[in-house]
């Protein structure tokens, strides 16, 4: 698997940004209220000189009439403002993972399968939920914290400039020793918060495989084996979330530190009798105000570092995922009326990053309606087969071709709209029945035809026994539902399909005798007229077919009916005879 490309800081941030200004007038209504809550704090700093010089020493009483008020009314304009930018704010944030995650989750759709099978469900699930949460701190609390306190420390610098220039150039000298703090800390936040999101990726891969598993872990005592390895994966977790902590930490008062460095020897220089004589105790009260103001904003930057680096890091995971290329779909013919003819010609597959041929110069032709059977071991490469056809992966060599046309010259979903699947692991979703048989193109489907579908796989029968019929809701991958129902339930999405290529992977392997006779009865109906491609291991269920393709690493060894490879005495009569030996009673 490739490294994924780096992408600056900078570069998500902007792009990051750019998502926040699609939703502008709610973001100018917020930097609105941002702007006057900060410039009330270098205004409460000024009305301190006013309060000492006239109010208290020299008592007049106009300066005593408006003050009370004027403090008052700083504080309910403050109040307003936080209120404003903070609503608004928080809209453009939540605006802005909803956007994005919902852009995440559309591209997963229509990522190649070979991306899925290269990264784990763990990582994906984290950059669809905890990393795009990541991201609305630091869209929101990133421009939030950045406009207000920058706002907030120009304004408490113009009026220390304003009260005393000579004594505000010593704030200057400590600049330099803060940027090189801040800069440190930034590569070293960045790089720990990238390792803290991938332990997280780690955490909740353990953690869905528990969910999936539950049985198997149940069945074989893996509790003990399973609490260390997500124990060991918590563990990492903290650690690294410790590191990036400590780091964070120690920065902020490092930076506080050198401001107070500068702030103690403006108060010193401040202090001195020449000084005194040419300020007012309310100026410098004023001045020395201002200057205590300025730790908190200096503070707030420099924690915003870290949670802007995590943010980034956050950024940086999902823009590569959304950078990744979607399935090649250059397809530009449509099939009106599909007949099902299929031909393999030299066909040939190496798997992407491998150099491993899965298939060889397969060749063979399926006429409309016929059934062909694939049979082999384990990785002589059936399945990748059938994935070659509904372009799961693209073939290097040779051509296949659907009533004539090559398939990367046909549309992908037109492609897919001609094939109907059933596989040993059913997939279904946490859905009613009949959205399940209904599924994708198929839910404006009527009601009577996805009945008869059910009728003709046999899954009616206990359909209809459910307290809500087709209205009942199966839970996660059809929980509530026996293997044989299951399997039925896909055998009717097959049917409701009416695809004119049928491709049949393991069907009823795993069921008992009973499931077994329901669901070959729904098969019946489900293989009349349509062109079948049959994957099986029991050789028992395919004698009938039209041809039987025999295949042995990655290559076609033998082709013919049942009578005929049995007569052939080659790998096919092989097969057979040894199933034949194990099946036999004692």
């Amino acid at each position: 698997m490739s490294e994924p490309r780096r992408i600056a800081g900078l570069q998500v941030y902007r792009r990051l940004a750019s998502y926040s200004l699609r939703y502008w007038p709610y973001l100018v209504l917020a930097i609105i209220g941002l702007l006057v809550g900060a410039l009330t704090q270098p205004l409460f700093a000024y009305i301190m000189g006013p309060l000492l010089d006239q109010a208290i020493l020299q008592r007049d009483p106009e300066v005593i009439a408006w003050l009370p008020l004027g403090i008052m009314g700083i504080f309910l304009v403050r109040g307003v403002a936080m209120f404003v930018s903070g609503y608004f704010m928080g809209l453009v944030g939540r605006s802005v993972v909803q956007t994005i995650r919902g852009e995440v989750f559309n591209h997963l759709l229509r990522l190649p399968v070979p991306y899925f099978q290269q990264h784990s469900a763990g990582q994906l699930l984290s950059q669809l939920t905890f990393y795009t949460d990541q991201l609305a701190t630091a869209a929101t609390r990133g421009i939030t914290v950045l406009i207000q306190e920058t706002a907030t420390i120009i304004g408490l610098l113009a009026l220390m400039f304003y009260r005393s220039w000579q004594l505000s150039l010593g704030l200057l000298i400590i600049l330099p020793l803060i940027t090189l703090v801040i800069v440190y800390a930034t590569k070293r936040l960045r790089r720990l918060s990238q390792h803290v999101q991938n332990s997280m990726g780690e955490v909740t891969q353990i953690s869905n495989e528990l969910v999936q598993g539950y049985k198997v872990v149940r069945i074989f005592n893996g509790e003990h084996y399973e609490a260390q390895r997500f124990q060991k994966a918590n563990e990492h977790n903290m650690q690294l979330e410790m590191k990036r902590l400590l780091t964070e930490l120690l920065s902020t008062p490092l930076v506080q530190f050198l401001v107070a460095v500068a702030l103690a020897a403006i108060v010193y220089l401040a202090t001195r009798e020449a000084t005194l004589d040419s300020l007012s105790p309310g100026i410098f009260m004023s001045f020395i105000l201002a200057m205590i103001m300025l730790l908190t904003p200096l503070r707030n930057l420099t924690q915003l570092n870290g949670q802007l680096q995590r943010g980034i890091a956050a950024g940086e995971s999902i823009f590569q995922l959304l950078d990744e290329p979607t399935e090649e779909d250059r397809g530009q013919r449509q099939l009106t009326s599909c007949q099902g003819n299929l031909e393999f010609k030299e066909v040939g597959f190496v798997y992407p990053y491998t150099n491993k041929p899965v298939l060889k110069n397969i060749s063979f032709k399926v006429k409309a309606g016929q059934k062909f059977a694939l049979v082999g071991r384990s990785g002589s490469g059936k399945t990748t087969l059938v994935n070659l056809l509904v372009r799961f992966y693209d073939y290097q060599q040779g051509q296949i071709e659907l009533d004539g046309i090559p398939l990367p010259e046909l549309g992908l979903q037109d492609l897919r709209r001609q094939i109907a699947y059933v596989g040993q692991d059913i997939v279904l979703f946490n859905d009613t029945i009949r959205n399940n048989i209904a599924y994708g193109e198929m839910q404006t489907a009527p009601l009577a035809k996805i009945r008869a579908a059910a009728e003709a796989a046999h899954a009616l029968e206990f359909i209809e026994q459910l307290p809500q019929g087709l209205n009942t809701v199966i839970g996660d991958n059809g929980v509530l539902l026996s293997g044989g129902q299951r399997q039925r339930l896909a055998i009717a999405r097959a049917i409701l399909s009416e695809a004119p290529i049928l491709i049949l992977d393991e069907a009823t392997s795993a069921l008992d005798t009973e499931s077994e006779r329901h669901i070959k009865a729904g098969l019946e109906h489900l293989l009349q007229g349509r062109t079948t491609l049959i994957i099986a291991h029991r050789l028992s269920t395919i004698e009938s077919a039209d041809c039987i393709l025999v295949m042995q690493d990655g290559e076609l060894i033998e082709s013919g009916t049942h009578t005929e490879l049995l007569a052939l005495n080659g790998q096919y009569a092989r097969l057979h005879a040894l199933q034949f030996t194990e099946s036999a009673p004692l």
